[in-house]
């Protein structure tokens, strides 16, 4: 049995649920497909999912966060209000010696916010903080709410891709069961899990997660940051996330208990005394090498080291990539800022032939890659 559409989505993680939304947006003909049967059921689902602007002393990933920021917020406004709570955003400083650098923040905070005195912070239940950002127009997600009301807005199947095959005009997908999908074009937004191509060159690396959903009577009606994040009470639920696990047996870290960390530093900042978990959600988020999404083109790499074997002692011949096969990944901890900017950046281009955002191209990490790979293999 056999399926043919236009584009097909692998991967149900927010940035493959942004993806396929904005490509129908367009008018394609598109299927999701995901080994779970679904949203969200890795990293995505386990985001603390705030979408707020990111702090700093500019620099490249601060104004493409921050860009993405704006988009993001509209997005979910405009089309998933319900699942988007705008409840403002307080950044704390870790310590004083944090604080110090907040002031050296200010001149580049480029979106609206004002800064937040210790003593006005005291009557939200927040304790131990210095001076801080208030950001009116942040909020929190519902995570893996969120990725399912996307998710049911557009065609899907249960499918565990085997391989993944271009016979010529179009792309084969397999399952065990021999169930055959194709379509033109493939975009591949796995997470971590990149196992159906070599796409070693992009480098994208898992951090294991843990957020847990408390029931709280705490009238607590602002969400916060400060090393970890606690989101303000939204139906009588408090969300503590998120750990970063940087481990091949996260679970073993963890030792049966992920939150205990995060439950300590909560309340550190506001009275848990009556918190009770509702559930806990653990995942594996993606990330690049330079915290950079991939957005783009993925790169033959069998073809240019066998056709191309200088490019492993420094050459810079032209790439060459697989037709119509696209990756939208390594949006790390922040997917749900990157995600809608970067569906609509992958749509223009599939369907419009808008280039797409030069900062986000994989393509960037190819020839390093490269010359690194000669470098261990000689």
């Amino acid at each position: 049995m056999s399926y043919s559409y236009d584009t097909i989505v692998i991967g149900a993680g927010i940035a493959g649920c942004c993806a396929a939304f904005s490509l129908q947006q367009k008018g394609q003909n598109v299927l999701l497909v995901d080994r779970s049967r679904v949203a969200a059921s890795g990293g995505s689902g386990a985001a603390g999912a705030f979408v707020s602007p990111k702090i700093g002393k500019g620099g490249p990933l601060q104004v493409l966060t921050n860009e993405a920021f704006s988009f993001a917020k509209d997005f979910y406004l405009r089309h998933f209000p319900s699942y988007f709570h705008q409840t403002g955003v307080i950044r704390i400083p870790k310590d004083a010696e944090d604080a110090e650098k907040f002031k050296l923040y200010e001149p580049f905070n480029t979106e609206n916010y004002r800064t937040i005195s210790p003593e006005e912070l005291q009557p939200l239940g927040i304790n131990n903080a210095q001076e801080s950002f208030l950001f009116d127009e942040a909020g929190v997600c519902d995570a893996p709410e969120l990725c399912n009301a996307i998710f049911h807005e557009i065609p899907f199947k249960q499918f565990d891709a085997e391989s993944l095959e271009h016979d010529g005009q179009k792309w084969i997908l397999l399952n065990r069961e021999h169930l055959m999908l194709s379509s033109k074009n493939v975009i591949l937004a796995t997470g971590h899990q990149n196992d159906l191509f070599d796409m070693r060159y992009m480098g994208v690396r898992g951090t294991w997660g843990s957020r847990g959903d408390y029931y709280s009577g705490l009238e607590l009606n602002v969400s916060m940051h400060k090393s970890i994040s606690v989101s303000a009470n939204i139906g009588g639920i408090i969300k503590i996330g998120a750990t970063h696990v940087k481990s091949k047996e996260p679970c073993m870290v963890c030792d049966g208990e992920p939150l205990k960390g995060l439950f300590r530093k909560a309340s550190e900042m506001v009275d848990t005394s009556d918190f009770r978990l509702k559930e806990t959600f653990c995942g594996m988020r993606s990330g690049s090498k330079d915290y950079v999404p991939l957005l783009g083109k993925v790169v033959n790499t069998a073809y240019m080291i066998e056709h191309h074997p200088k490019v492993l002692r420094g050459a810079n011949p032209p790439l060459k990539h697989f037709e119509n096969l696209y990756i939208c990944n390594g949006v790390g901890g922040r997917g749900f800022v990157f995600a809608p900017l970067l569906a609509a950046w992958l749509a223009e281009y599939i369907v419009d032939g808008k280039e797409i955002d030069t900062r986000v191209n994989p393509d960037r990490l190819f020839l390093k890659w490269a010359r690194k790979e000669g470098a261990s293999s000689s």
